[in-house]
């Protein structure tokens, strides 16, 4: 039996999907006759168009996802060609047109380099966008080989769209919603004539109504069972192709999210639970691809990493002698020690899920974290010297002027720390705001306008695309957080323009009976506050969140109402940030 798995455009071209080699890993040791091969079109993408040119493209998905619409949809050209150049504004010199012709071409080319097809079961792993590229890849085989059948799986198949995918698309004879590796390997089975097809994860042309109301993926309990993932593939791809880079190599930690209560996101529908892995297991994955693939860049591929599992993780990383850089989302950590530990352990680049600096509005999103608690992750990092990228969701349905005006003021204090990037809400199909639209003001959810633009109406309607939009308070939203944008934009700015980047914006230095607390801001000339005896005593003690109240207990020499003074004039100097119980001290200790 031979299996032909793909990762089509806009995959990251300079690391291996972690789908395709997780897949091919887990076949390869259940099925004792299977012939798996990972082929990874996005390398010969990225080679037909540059790669720089393939990188800005695939950083902004709606340009992505134009180009490929255009070609499965030539009458949509004209719109989608209007939203890829709104999307790019300008990064590339390549026109759409021009684009067109050699993703075309480099897909005709690719078809010949597979031909004869020689396969069982072709499957698309099929996640960020990869759609339109999947679909219109699927076309061109079924045109060549149209007796193979075809499988989409990945983040993207939900169980409504992969339903509505089989009802729409000739050329896609079952889609897997949920956890892949059980129902691939069964699906396999099924056709090659050893098996009933009874997953209900499953669907099938024939079969497009679910088996059951619930429990579309039968997971994986015990992730530590998995065999290691196999990227051979990619890299004799890769050296085929002549591509010169080295690749930052794929990690799965943990499925799902521990947390998994925030209300905008939809991006642990796959999955049904949280499991995650021992760090002994990951230290011998790492340790084994090291050794394997020369590799020595890794990004975890979790929407959270497991936090005692990675305590134990990067500690023994940080011992291992070997010059490991690790890429993680997490959330926010508590204690400064924690960030300064894994950044010894190599993760020296993280995505915190910041989303918002007003606690009422990080309330109704049910982010279980404060704006203290979103202050501290960003000056812990930086005082760690790692890289945080964070978001600030903004025109959040229901959102108030008095959490606007807590944002803009909240944004002076975080000027010296990374920029995070202002995303637009967008509706996420299956996210507690989609399912639960009433409670956040939403009176009806529709097509995003911009899909209205890649795909046909007739088509569109019938698919329960992951990106929605809705009729609500959306025009309000866009006039309030227009300030916030524009604040953003400066801090950005600032930033960018910097004449000595490697100097943190505002730091101090200790001088044991004093501090020199030295401050950058835009548009004026540096600025350095001295703070002498008890004023040092007090700042060093706000390393880290503390509340009034314990400053007082420590520091009973002074009144309520003087320390109140002492910390409103630090404040407004924008060196220390406090709510109403606590206080931060934002300057960080220079190395």
């Amino acid at each position: 039996m031979q299996v032909l798995l793909l990762s089509m455009p806009w995959a990251i071209f300079n690391r291996p999907s972690i789908q395709l080699g997780t897949l091919k890993g887990y076949l390869t040791r259940e099925l004792d006759q299977a012939v798996v091969t990972c082929d990874h079109p996005y390398l010969d993408t990225a080679k037909a168009i540059g790669l720089d040119t393939y990188r800005r493209i695939a950083e902004t998905p709606w340009a992505a996802e134009a180009l490929y619409c255009g070609l499965l949809f030539p009458k949509q050209q004209k719109k989608a060609e209007q939203v890829f150049r709104r999307a790019m504004k300008g990064r590339i010199s390549t026109d759409y047109p021009t684009l067109l012709q050699q993703l075309a071409q480099q897909l005709e080319d690719w078809l010949d380099r597979l031909n004869p097809i020689s396969a069982d079961l072709i499957g698309f792993s099929v996640c960020f966008s990869q759609l339109p590229a999947s679909l219109y890849a699927a076309r061109a085989i079924k045109k060549t080989a149209p007796d193979i059948p075809i499988v989409f799986g990945g983040s993207t198949c939900t169980p409504a769209l992969g339903r509505s995918l089989l009802n729409i698309f000739p050329e896609l004879d079952y889609t897997i919603s949920g956890e892949g590796e059980q129902a691939l390997t069964e699906l396999v089975l099924h056709v090659c004539r050893q098996g009933e097809l009874t997953n209900p994860a499953v669907l099938s042309r024939q079969q497009v109504a679910p088996r059951q109301d619930h429990n579309y993926s039968q997971e994986i309990a015990d992730l530590n069972s998995l065999p290691l993932p196999d990227f051979n593939d990619y890299f004799q791809q890769m050296k085929t192709s002549g591509l010169d880079f080295i690749p930052v190599l794929p990690l799965e930690f943990s499925r799902g999210c521990w947390w998994n209560k925030c209300t905008f996101c939809n991006l642990n529908l796959q999955w049904q639970g949280y499991r995650y892995k021992k760090s002994s297991r990951m230290i011998n994955e790492v340790t084994a691809m090291v050794s394997q693939y020369q590799c020595l860049d890794f990004t975890f591929t979790d929407n959270a990493l497991p936090i005692k599992e990675a305590d134990l993780f990067f500690a023994q990383t940080a011992d291992s002698g070997i010059d490991l850089r690790f890429f993680g989302e997490i959330r926010t950590l508590k204690k400064a020690a924690t960030y300064s530990a894994y950044q010894r352990g190599g993760l020296n680049a993280v995505q915190i899920g910041i989303e918002a600096l007003s606690d009422s509005l990080l309330k109704r999103m049910d982010k279980g974290t404060t704006v203290m608690d979103n202050i501290a992750a960003m000056k812990f990092a930086q005082a760690a010297g790692m890289v945080l990228d964070g978001n600030l969701i903004l025109e959040f349905p229901g959102s108030t002027a008095q959490e606007v005006r807590e944002t803009l003021d909240a944004l002076d204090k975080v000027l010296p720390f990374r920029p995070l990037s202002g995303a637009g809400f967008f509706l996420g199909h299956g996210s507690p705001v989609c399912c639960r639209p009433g409670d956040f003001g939403i009176q009806a959810i529709t097509p995003h306008p911009i899909n209205r633009q890649l795909y046909p109406a007739a088509v569109l309607d019938k698919l329960d695309m992951l990106i929605k939009s809705y009729r609500g308070d959306r025009t309000v939203q866009a006039a309030l957080w227009r300030t916030v944008r524009k604040k953003i934009n400066r801090w950005q700015s600032f930033h960018s323009s910097r004449p000595d980047p490697s100097v943190p914006p505002l730091s101090y230095r200790d001088g044991s009976t004093f501090l020199i607390i030295r401050q950058e801001l835009p548009y004026t000339k540096t600025l350095h506050h001295r703070l002498r005896g008890l004023s040092r005593q007090i700042y060093l003690v706000c390393e880290q969140p503390i509340t009034k109240k314990e400053l007082l207990a420590r520091f009973n020499q002074v009144t309520k109402d003087q320390l109140s003074a002492f910390l409103a004039d630090l404040e407004q100097k924008n060196i220390l940030y406090c709510n109403t119980d606590s206080c931060l001290a934002l300057a960080v200790r220079t190395p």
